[in-house]
């Protein structure tokens, strides 16, 4: 392990184009649930009922009130160690660099990641229903859902990609770019199941990157990993940068 540990350190030192992919599990150390298993968002609700264009049709109310109790919680939490390093490792590559997420929850922005592709959204924001305009929710003691847009006054709904939904196709061209021409990838926290960003693991390994999987259980991508850790986001990172900082 620590050979092939020392091999994608000097692969990541070297290379000129990064690409990461983040999943839930890179949250979690912050506090923010995972959507599956014990304790995760969804225990207790099925996802029909609240992430879909039909539920928010059926009862915007209900929608809204699930996601205010969650963006309060985002509110909450603060970014951990694997955010900070992430960031770090972007002010290191400059252009070269891109960070792709699956969460919503904006912790990477927070702890500084600029080079940042939000493929699902970000929960804290809305999108008005009517023109499209975005805009940061207010604090979450000042928020009383749901919230008008600043231009044109009409209800906004969560700035999320909801199950039935399609990825916006900048962001997703945007991300496969990235993973294409990478040197380097990490797959960080992330099941590998979700489609379509499950594929950009395999979309870089087969353009010829070195591929690093850091998830605490194995995933359908670790047969194609050149290395695959077995930790937390934070512990994994950690390892990886020791000698590349």
């Amino acid at each position: 392990m620590e050979e092939g540990l020392n091999q994608a350190r000097q692969r990541l030192r070297q290379a000129r184009r990064v690409a990461v992919l983040t999943g839930a599990g890179i949250s979690a150390e912050s506090g923010i649930p995972t959507f599956r298993g014990s304790g995760g968002l969804w225990e207790g609700f099925r996802p029909e009922e609240l992430a879909t264009p039909e539920a928010y049709a059926r009862d915007p109310e209900k929608v809204w009130r699930w996601y205010a109790w969650r963006y309060r919680q985002v509110m909450e939490a603060e970014p951990n160690l694997a955010h900070r390093l992430l960031a770090e490792l972007e002010a290191q590559k400059g252009n070269g660099f891109l960070l792709v997420t699956q969460n919503v929850d904006g912790l990477h922005a927070r702890a500084g990641s600029r080079r940042l592709v939000e493929l699902h959204g970000n929960i804290t924001r809305a999108r008005c229903e009517r023109c499209g305009h975005r805009q940061p929710l207010p604090p979450p003691a000042e928020f009383e859902p749901p919230p008008r847009c600043q231009r044109c006054g009409s209800r906004m709904r969560p700035d999320v990609v909801w199950f039935g939904e399609f990825l916006d196709a900048d962001l997703l061209a945007k991300a496969e770019r990235a993973f294409m021409t990478a040197e380097v990838a990490l797959v960080i926290g992330t099941s590998a199941v979700v489609e379509p960003a499950a594929s950009l693991g395999r979309v870089t390994k087969s353009a010829g990157a070195y591929l690093v999987e850091i998830n605490p259980e194995p995933t359908p991508l670790t047969p194609l990993a050149d290395l695959s850790l077995r930790s937390g986001a934070s512990e994994g990172l950690a390892k990886l940068l020791k000698e590349a900082e």
